[in-house]
């Protein structure tokens, strides 16, 4: 019974948030929901009994993904009134895979619900992260290996983004900076003593 209450509390917050990344007006904070969504995503994870996916979740998205994100939306100049324009131009597409997605998860409700009822408990000394290692680099090895090149291609896009040479900015040269001499910085200057009068 507490674990059905904390499963709709984690899913009524997780549905909000979501709500909220992509009615937020700020992409900052529309970034900040997402981190919470996420967050609301590894407790469910964690009810289901899957340890490493949750910690993955948290480490991964939140730690990595999501601060390269607010990374970068922090430091391009986002114009949200172009952002805003294409919002009514792209609804008509956006409901129909909205509806698709509840029609999704209603029937996995309904599978739970009328199905064949609750799953078998694993046997003792059962690891998930065990069976998820074993099938993630047996069978999947190759798919793991190119979402891994996608990411660092992500992430290397991303730093290519905000690395923008401005003209107000102020560089450091370590080279200048060591050829340096203290002749050349300190100038010495006679003045005569003032006297007291």
């Amino acid at each position: 019974m507490l674990e059905s209450v904390v499963f709709y509390a984690f899913g009524g917050v997780l549905l909000f948030s979501a709500l909220r990344v992509i009615t937020a007006r700020n992409p900052v904070h529309a970034a900040l929901w997402l981190v919470l969504a996420f967050f609301t995503a590894a407790g469910l994870w964690l009810l289901l009994r899957a340890e490493f996916l949750a910690i993955a979740l948290v480490v991964v998205y939140v730690g990595a993904v999501m601060v390269l994100f607010l990374f970068v939306v922090m430091m391009l100049d986002i114009n949200l009134e172009r952002v805003r324009e294409g919002f009514w131009r792209n609804l008509p597409l956006a409901l129909v895979v909205g509806l698709i997605m509840v029609g999704e998860l209603i029937s996995v409700l309904a599978y739970r619900i009328w199905g064949t009822g609750t799953p078998a408990e694993p046997p003792k000394g059962y690891s998930n992260t065990r069976a998820l290692g074993r099938v993630l680099y047996t069978d999947y090895a190759y798919a793991f290996e190119i979402a891994a090149v996608v990411l660092l291609v992500a992430i290397i896009a991303a730093i290519a983004l905000t690395l923008r040479r401005r003209k107000d900015a102020r560089q450091q040269d370590p080279a200048a900076q060591v050829r340096a001499r203290r002749e050349e910085r300190v100038k010495l200057v006679s003045m005569p003593a003032e006297k007291e009068g």
